[in-house]
Protein backbone atom coordinates (compact mmCIF):
# COMPACT_ATOMS: atom_id res chain seq x y z
CA UNK A 1 0.00 0.00 0.00
CA UNK A 2 1.56 3.10 -1.25
CA UNK A 3 -0.32 5.53 1.39
CA UNK A 4 1.37 3.17 4.47
CA UNK A 5 4.54 5.41 4.35
CA UNK A 6 2.56 8.72 5.15
CA UNK A 7 1.02 7.84 8.45
CA UNK A 8 4.26 7.18 10.15
CA UNK A 9 4.57 9.66 12.79
CA UNK A 10 0.47 10.50 12.55
CA UNK A 11 -1.48 10.59 15.92
CA UNK A 12 -3.08 7.00 16.01
CA UNK A 13 -6.34 6.64 14.74
CA UNK A 14 -8.43 4.55 17.22
CA UNK A 15 -10.95 1.74 15.02
CA UNK A 16 -13.32 -0.14 16.18
CA UNK A 17 -13.54 -3.05 14.24
CA UNK A 18 -17.49 -4.96 15.03
CA UNK A 19 -16.60 -8.41 13.78
CA UNK A 20 -17.35 -12.17 14.34
CA UNK A 21 -16.83 -13.06 10.34
CA UNK A 22 -14.32 -14.25 8.12
CA UNK A 23 -14.49 -9.81 6.52
CA UNK A 24 -13.93 -9.24 10.54
CA UNK A 25 -11.01 -11.93 10.31
CA UNK A 26 -9.70 -10.52 7.38
CA UNK A 27 -9.80 -7.03 8.45
CA UNK A 28 -7.92 -7.74 11.97
CA UNK A 29 -5.54 -8.69 10.03
CA UNK A 30 -4.85 -6.22 7.05
CA UNK A 31 -5.40 -3.41 9.81
CA UNK A 32 -3.54 -4.27 12.99
CA UNK A 33 -0.06 -3.16 13.32
CA UNK A 34 -0.81 -0.76 10.23
CA UNK A 35 1.08 2.84 10.70
CA UNK A 36 -1.39 5.06 12.38
CA UNK A 37 -3.91 2.40 13.55
CA UNK A 38 -5.11 1.30 16.79
CA UNK A 39 -7.20 -1.39 16.16
CA UNK A 40 -9.68 -3.25 18.62
CA UNK A 41 -11.90 -6.19 17.64
CA UNK A 42 -15.32 -6.14 19.66
CA UNK A 43 -17.37 -10.19 19.36
CA UNK A 44 -20.43 -10.40 20.27
CA UNK A 45 -19.38 -13.85 22.14
CA UNK A 46 -22.13 -16.23 21.04
CA UNK A 47 -19.21 -18.88 19.98
CA UNK A 48 -17.63 -20.01 22.88
CA UNK A 49 -14.46 -20.97 21.42
CA UNK A 50 -13.64 -18.21 19.04
CA UNK A 51 -10.57 -17.98 16.55
CA UNK A 52 -7.73 -16.09 18.51
CA UNK A 53 -7.18 -12.36 16.24
CA UNK A 54 -3.94 -10.23 16.10
CA UNK A 55 -4.66 -7.19 18.33
CA UNK A 56 -6.95 -6.02 20.76
CA UNK A 57 -10.36 -7.70 21.26
CA UNK A 58 -13.22 -7.41 23.34
CA UNK A 59 -15.55 -9.91 24.15
CA UNK A 60 -19.58 -9.24 24.66
CA UNK A 61 -22.32 -6.67 23.80
CA UNK A 62 -22.22 -2.82 24.52
CA UNK A 63 -25.83 -2.36 26.54
CA UNK A 64 -27.60 -1.14 23.27
CA UNK A 65 -27.16 2.83 21.46
CA UNK A 66 -26.28 4.10 25.02
CA UNK A 67 -23.88 1.44 25.57
CA UNK A 68 -22.16 1.68 22.20
CA UNK A 69 -22.36 5.61 22.45
CA UNK A 70 -20.50 5.63 25.95
CA UNK A 71 -18.03 3.13 24.61
CA UNK A 72 -17.18 5.62 21.62
CA UNK A 73 -16.54 8.41 23.93
CA UNK A 74 -14.53 6.60 26.42
CA UNK A 75 -12.32 4.55 24.33
CA UNK A 76 -11.75 7.93 21.94
CA UNK A 77 -12.88 5.95 19.03
CA UNK A 78 -12.30 7.31 15.75
CA UNK A 79 -13.79 5.28 13.39
CA UNK A 80 -16.10 2.32 13.10
CA UNK A 81 -16.16 -0.77 10.67
CA UNK A 82 -19.17 -3.17 11.31
CA UNK A 83 -18.11 -6.13 9.27
CA UNK A 84 -20.92 -8.37 11.67
CA UNK A 85 -22.96 -11.20 10.06
CA UNK A 86 -25.60 -10.09 7.46
CA UNK A 87 -28.20 -11.27 9.94
CA UNK A 88 -26.77 -9.43 13.17
CA UNK A 89 -29.43 -6.67 12.43
CA UNK A 90 -29.39 -5.49 16.38
CA UNK A 91 -25.85 -4.54 16.25
CA UNK A 92 -25.63 -2.95 12.42
CA UNK A 93 -28.78 -0.56 13.56
CA UNK A 94 -27.40 -0.04 16.98
CA UNK A 95 -24.12 0.92 15.28
CA UNK A 96 -25.98 3.18 12.87
CA UNK A 97 -27.67 5.22 15.50
CA UNK A 98 -24.29 5.61 17.84
CA UNK A 99 -22.55 6.80 15.05
CA UNK A 100 -25.21 9.05 13.83
CA UNK A 101 -25.53 10.67 17.18
CA UNK A 102 -21.92 10.98 17.73
CA UNK A 103 -20.54 11.67 14.26
CA UNK A 104 -18.11 8.82 14.15
CA UNK A 105 -17.95 7.74 10.63
CA UNK A 106 -19.41 4.27 9.89
CA UNK A 107 -18.91 1.91 7.37
CA UNK A 108 -20.48 -1.45 6.83
CA UNK A 109 -18.56 -4.48 4.99
CA UNK A 110 -21.77 -5.51 3.57
CA UNK A 111 -21.25 -9.72 1.65
CA UNK A 112 -23.15 -9.61 -1.54
CA UNK A 113 -26.34 -11.88 -1.07
CA UNK A 114 -26.79 -15.06 -3.11
CA UNK A 115 -28.41 -14.93 -6.58
CA UNK A 116 -30.65 -17.45 -8.14
CA UNK A 117 -29.19 -19.40 -10.97
CA UNK A 118 -30.82 -21.81 -13.46
CA UNK A 119 -31.97 -24.80 -11.55
CA UNK A 120 -32.21 -23.45 -8.47
CA UNK A 121 -35.93 -23.85 -6.58
CA UNK A 122 -36.33 -20.86 -3.70
CA UNK A 123 -39.07 -20.38 -1.69
CA UNK A 124 -37.97 -16.39 -0.29
CA UNK A 125 -39.72 -15.83 3.42
CA UNK A 126 -39.16 -13.32 5.90
CA UNK A 127 -38.67 -14.85 9.06
CA UNK A 128 -37.75 -17.88 10.33
CA UNK A 129 -41.03 -18.77 11.73
CA UNK A 130 -42.33 -18.90 8.52
CA UNK A 131 -39.37 -20.87 7.22
CA UNK A 132 -40.40 -23.77 9.17
CA UNK A 133 -43.56 -23.41 8.32
CA UNK A 134 -43.31 -23.56 4.82
CA UNK A 135 -40.30 -26.27 4.70
CA UNK A 136 -42.41 -28.15 6.68
CA UNK A 137 -45.38 -28.34 4.10
CA UNK A 138 -42.65 -28.74 1.26
CA UNK A 139 -39.97 -31.61 2.66
CA UNK A 140 -40.33 -34.51 4.75
CA UNK A 141 -36.65 -34.49 5.64
CA UNK A 142 -34.81 -31.10 5.95
CA UNK A 143 -31.71 -29.75 6.30
CA UNK A 144 -31.45 -26.73 8.55
CA UNK A 145 -28.37 -24.35 9.00
CA UNK A 146 -29.93 -21.32 10.33
CA UNK A 147 -27.61 -21.39 13.23
CA UNK A 148 -27.81 -23.16 16.65
CA UNK A 149 -29.54 -20.10 18.75
CA UNK A 150 -32.42 -19.69 16.08
CA UNK A 151 -33.05 -23.96 16.09
CA UNK A 152 -36.11 -23.53 18.23
CA UNK A 153 -37.75 -22.02 15.37
CA UNK A 154 -38.07 -26.05 14.29
CA UNK A 155 -39.58 -27.31 17.12
CA UNK A 156 -42.67 -27.88 16.13
CA UNK A 157 -42.00 -29.44 12.78
CA UNK A 158 -43.63 -32.57 11.94
CA UNK A 159 -40.74 -33.60 9.33
CA UNK A 160 -37.37 -35.10 10.64
CA UNK A 161 -34.47 -32.61 10.33
CA UNK A 162 -31.10 -32.74 9.94
CA UNK A 163 -29.63 -29.66 12.36
CA UNK A 164 -26.28 -28.21 11.08
CA UNK A 165 -23.96 -25.82 13.40
CA UNK A 166 -20.73 -24.99 14.77
CA UNK A 167 -22.11 -25.35 18.13
CA UNK A 168 -24.80 -27.41 19.63
CA UNK A 169 -28.31 -25.82 19.06
CA UNK A 170 -30.16 -24.75 22.00
CA UNK A 171 -33.93 -26.59 22.94
CA UNK A 172 -36.35 -26.84 22.38
CA UNK A 173 -35.78 -29.04 19.22
CA UNK A 174 -37.80 -31.03 16.54
CA UNK A 175 -39.08 -34.40 17.93
CA UNK A 176 -36.73 -36.24 15.13
CA UNK A 177 -33.68 -34.66 14.54
CA UNK A 178 -29.67 -35.05 14.26
CA UNK A 179 -27.05 -32.97 15.20
CA UNK A 180 -24.58 -32.29 12.97
CA UNK A 181 -21.31 -30.26 14.19
CA UNK A 182 -19.60 -28.77 12.13
CA UNK A 183 -18.06 -25.54 10.24
CA UNK A 184 -17.75 -24.40 6.80
CA UNK A 185 -15.54 -23.74 4.56
CA UNK A 186 -18.12 -26.94 2.70
CA UNK A 187 -17.50 -28.12 -0.16
CA UNK A 188 -19.86 -29.07 -3.33
CA UNK A 189 -19.08 -33.34 -3.35
CA UNK A 190 -19.46 -33.35 0.34
CA UNK A 191 -22.22 -31.58 0.77
CA UNK A 192 -23.75 -33.37 -2.14
CA UNK A 193 -22.84 -36.73 -0.40
CA UNK A 194 -24.51 -35.73 2.55
CA UNK A 195 -27.93 -34.93 1.68
CA UNK A 196 -27.66 -38.19 -0.12
CA UNK A 197 -26.71 -40.07 2.65
CA UNK A 198 -29.61 -38.24 4.83
CA UNK A 199 -31.98 -38.56 2.07
CA UNK A 200 -32.76 -34.61 2.64
CA UNK A 201 -35.57 -33.15 0.54
CA UNK A 202 -35.62 -29.78 1.54
CA UNK A 203 -32.59 -27.43 2.51
CA UNK A 204 -33.52 -24.84 4.81
CA UNK A 205 -30.66 -21.70 5.13
CA UNK A 206 -30.60 -17.42 5.20
CA UNK A 207 -29.16 -15.53 3.18
CA UNK A 208 -25.71 -14.86 4.82
CA UNK A 209 -23.74 -14.40 1.15
CA UNK A 210 -20.34 -15.47 1.01
CA UNK A 211 -18.16 -18.59 -0.15
CA UNK A 212 -17.81 -20.13 3.38
CA UNK A 213 -20.88 -21.87 3.09
CA UNK A 214 -22.52 -21.93 -0.71
CA UNK A 215 -21.27 -25.28 -1.77
CA UNK A 216 -24.95 -26.37 -0.28
CA UNK A 217 -26.99 -24.00 -2.57
CA UNK A 218 -24.76 -25.70 -5.35
CA UNK A 219 -25.69 -28.98 -3.93
CA UNK A 220 -29.50 -28.62 -3.81
CA UNK A 221 -29.44 -26.80 -6.88
CA UNK A 222 -27.08 -30.52 -8.50
CA UNK A 223 -30.19 -32.29 -6.72
CA UNK A 224 -32.81 -30.46 -7.64
CA UNK A 225 -34.14 -29.92 -3.99
CA UNK A 226 -35.91 -27.32 -3.02
CA UNK A 227 -34.77 -24.16 -0.65
CA UNK A 228 -36.34 -22.16 1.82
CA UNK A 229 -34.16 -19.37 2.35
CA UNK A 230 -34.94 -16.42 5.02
CA UNK A 231 -34.06 -13.08 3.63
CA UNK A 232 -31.75 -10.44 4.79
CA UNK A 233 -32.74 -8.06 7.26
CA UNK A 234 -32.89 -4.06 6.09
CA UNK A 235 -30.19 -2.01 6.59
CA UNK A 236 -30.61 1.24 8.50
CA UNK A 237 -31.32 4.18 5.86
CA UNK A 238 -28.34 6.03 4.26
CA UNK A 239 -25.68 3.36 5.66
CA UNK A 240 -22.49 3.42 3.94
CA UNK A 241 -21.79 0.10 2.59
CA UNK A 242 -18.72 -1.82 0.71
CA UNK A 243 -18.77 -5.14 -0.19
CA UNK A 244 -15.73 -6.46 0.78
CA UNK A 245 -13.17 -6.23 3.35
CA UNK A 246 -10.72 -4.83 0.76
CA UNK A 247 -12.77 -1.99 0.13
CA UNK A 248 -13.23 -0.94 3.78
CA UNK A 249 -9.34 -0.94 3.86
CA UNK A 250 -9.08 1.78 1.56
CA UNK A 251 -12.12 3.48 3.04
CA UNK A 252 -9.86 3.90 6.46
CA UNK A 253 -7.23 4.74 4.26
CA UNK A 254 -8.72 7.75 2.69
CA UNK A 255 -9.65 8.95 6.48
CA UNK A 256 -5.89 8.28 7.96
CA UNK A 257 -4.09 10.60 5.07
CA UNK A 258 -6.75 13.31 5.23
Amino acid sequence: MGWAATLAGMAPTRILLLGGTSEGRQLARDLVGLPGVELTSSLAGRVRSPEQLPGEVRIGGFGGVNGLMAHLFAEKVDLVIDATHPFAAEMTHNAAKACSITGVPLVRVDRPAWQPLPGDTWHEVDTLAEAARTADRIGTRLFVTTGRQEASEFAGVKAWCLMRSVEAPEPPLPAHHEILLAKGPFVVPEEVALMRDRRIDCLVTKNSGGGATIAKMSAARELGIPVVLVSRPPLPPGLLTVPDPEAAVDWVARRLVR
